[in-house]
């Protein structure tokens, strides 16, 4: 593992983190939003990780000679939610009320993105706590060297 590798790989766990933050925070935003610009209620938002790996022959040829080097994590997709149904509510003077009277709130839940935001401020605070780590490793490395 090269020296400053570490901080690479904590780097970019903390980025992704950052980023899943950020669109936790737009489907908390949007959490009574009923009409976006296609006429429908605003879809929660779910990001997905995936290990970064190179793809090239000669990068999988070097990887098996000098094993596997780490690269980090990479924002694979940012995807709508279209498993969970949007949220029914009664509510028959809402502009966006049906004909039954029933407007089709976004299928945010408040519960599942705070405990998803929990998830990703904790995800960050490990790559941080991870780069301090390495950090003080490789200055106590160069103290080493230097007495």
């Amino acid at each position: 593992m090269g020296l400053f590798q570490s901080f690479d790989i904590s780097a970019t766990g903390m980025t992704a983190e950052r980023f899943r933050t950020d669109v936790i925070a737009q489907n908390i935003a949007n959490i009574t939003t009923t009409r976006t610009e296609d006429g429908t209620p605003y879809r929660r938002k779910v990001v997905a990780f995936q290990e970064k790996r190179f793809d090239t022959f000669d990068e999988i040829l070097n990887r098996q000679r000098y094993r596997y080097k780490g690269a980090g994590v990479k924002v694979t997709e940012v995807r709508e939610d279209t498993e969970s149904d949007y949220i029914m509510e009664y509510d028959p003077s809402h502009p966006d009320a049906d004909e039954n009277g029933y407007v089709s709130y976004p299928n945010v839940n408040i519960v599942t993105e705070m405990t998803n935001l929990i998830d990703a401020s904790r995800g960050y605070e490990a790559n941080a706590t991870a780069f301090e780590a390495s950090k003080a490793i490789v200055q106590a490395g160069i103290g080493i060297g230097q007495g």
